[in-house]
């Protein structure tokens, strides 16, 4: 491996499958790889993926050990059960930015004692667009002010506990109606009006990294942001200051490497300003490492990417390495932060109580590829609370009414939706289920634009995690 291959392997962050690091994995760790990306995937219990992070850094120290736990909808750490804690948004309602503080510190220690070094959190998106499929409850809302008080919470917890922290997704996400996993969305307003809010506070705290959007800012740049230097260069580092890490979004995502491929990807990301290469959600062998590093190195001869520019990104991932080692956690987490941010979050109107026996149908909805298939629902939670349920999974095309009605009759009827908002199929079946059942206790786990006019008893929880169904079904059997 010559010297500039080298330097290229540690920009790296490549993920694997499996809760063992593969042979192949180990060894480029050995050859410098900056760093790993852990997914649910990747766990099975604590004690395992403590041991598979001391076998990552036993085969180099400085390897970046990370993860996305965000809680809420995205868990990798909880993902066979649901979170034990609320996601963002949950958080920016009940609006209590030591709370958020506390939440973050609780994740952050719970990752430090397995040995994780980068969390990629948090989302400090504004969720500006209500039709935005990928965003949603994982922003802390909807107002940038208040995005920004969270953000800067959050990262003072997470990195009180010896976890970096990385704002995402530079300079702003909120904004789309498409998700970037699958094609590239636009955004048409300029990030200075809401959006750069959050990361301009997260910069100012001394967040350790921030990840770039594969987002189109036509207001700056024609070019994906990612790869866009009068973004990832101009206005991140020029314009607000920020010396840290800069981590790209996966790669693979089809809103970047459509049409240039991931090799090509890397390379203009490395020449636009960013520093680490994210290839871990859809990539997980060796051979895409193998064609990055052919692919930066051949840029470098070629004169296209400086060598000076290649260094200090790999500098750069170096310093986080150096930062996390030199971190001492901060004082014992609170341990009940998760369920007060979840009662707190819970918005309840009409009369929501059920009976001992109840009818949870529950609308089918399919997660964003960011945060997989995790369990939802608060039939789960009644169940545990005493009360015999009937669940039912509706879809709207293979469900008769009548049928569902029937089935129902003489039980509390509740409705369980996530982002009823997106989903008009959905709606209009709530709506004549509303209509024969006023009684009917409707549920919204996801962004709570869309209350119909029927739904008289009506709960709001901000997250589907499972800690928000267990408050929702608090509220249901008190």
């Amino acid at each position: 491996m010559t010297s500039i291959e080298a330097v290229a392997l540690r920009c790296i962050l490549p993920g694997f499958e499996g809760v063992r690091a593969p042979d192949w994995v180990l060894r480029r760790a050995a050859d410098g790889l900056g760093g790993v990306i852990l997914f649910a995937r990747n766990f099975e219990s604590k004690p395992q993926l403590t041991g598979l992070a001391a076998e990552l850094h036993r085969a180099r120290p400085g390897l970046l050990v990370c993860i996305d736990e965000e809680g809420g909808d995205v868990t990798r750490l909880e993902a066979r059960t649901g979170s034990s804690y609320p996601g963002n948004l949950a958080l920016g309602v009940a609006d209590d930015v030591s709370l958020t503080r506390d939440v973050a510190a609780a994740i952050g220690a719970e990752l430090a004692a397995c040995g994780i070094d980068l969390n990629l959190a948090p989302v400090a998106d504004v969720n500006s667009n209500p039709q935005n499929p990928v965003i949603g409850v994982r922003s802390f809302g909807s107002n940038a002010a208040a995005v920004a008080r969270h953000t800067t919470a959050y990262i003072e917890g997470m990195q009180d506990a010896g976890v970096a922290s990385c704002a995402k997704h530079f300079p702003g996400h909120g904004d789309t109606a498409i998700d970037s996993h699958l094609d590239l969305p636009a955004v048409a307003e300029d990030p200075h009006l809401r959006a750069l809010g959050p990361f301009a506070s997260a910069i100012e705290y001394g967040v350790q990294s921030i990840m770039s959007a594969h987002v189109v800012v036509s207001a700056i740049d024609d070019a994906p942001v990612t790869l866009s230097p009068r973004i990832m260069t101009g206005l991140l580092r020029d314009e607000l200051g920020f010396q840290g890490l800069a981590i790209t979004d996966g790669l693979e995502m089809q809103g970047l490497s459509r049409g240039i491929g991931i090799a090509e990807g890397a390379v203009q990301a490395l020449i636009a300003g960013c520093d680490a290469l994210c290839i871990g959600g859809g990539c997980a062998d060796e051979g895409v490492v193998d064609e990055i590093v052919d692919a930066v190195a051949a840029a470098v001869a070629r004169g296209r990417l400086g060598e000076s520019r290649l260094r200090e990104a790999a500098s750069r991932v170096d310093a986080v390495a150096a930062w996390r080692a030199a971190r001492v956690a901060g004082v014992a987490p609170r341990g009940d932060a998760g369920a007060v941010a979840a009662r707190l979050a819970i918005r309840a109107h009409g009369a929501v109580k059920v009976g001992p026996d109840a009818a949870v149908l529950r609308f089918e909805s399919t997660a964003s590829i960011a945060a997989g298939d995790v369990p939802w629902g608060v039939g789960g939670a009644l169940a545990a609370r005493g009360v015999r349920v009937t669940a039912v999974d509706v879809d709207p095309a293979a469900h008769d009414l009548a049928v569902l009605l029937d089935e129902s009759n003489g039980r509390s009827l509740v409705l369980v939706v996530r982002d009823l908002h997106r989903r008009p199929e959905q709606a209009v079946m709530v709506d004549a289920l509303l209509a024969r059942r006023p009684d009917a206790i409707l549920v919204e786990m996801g962004v709570p634009i869309c209350r119909p006019r029927g739904a008289m008893a009506y709960i709001a929880t901000h997250g589907s995690a499972r800690v928000c169904a267990e408050a929702a079904a608090e509220v249901l059997t008190r």
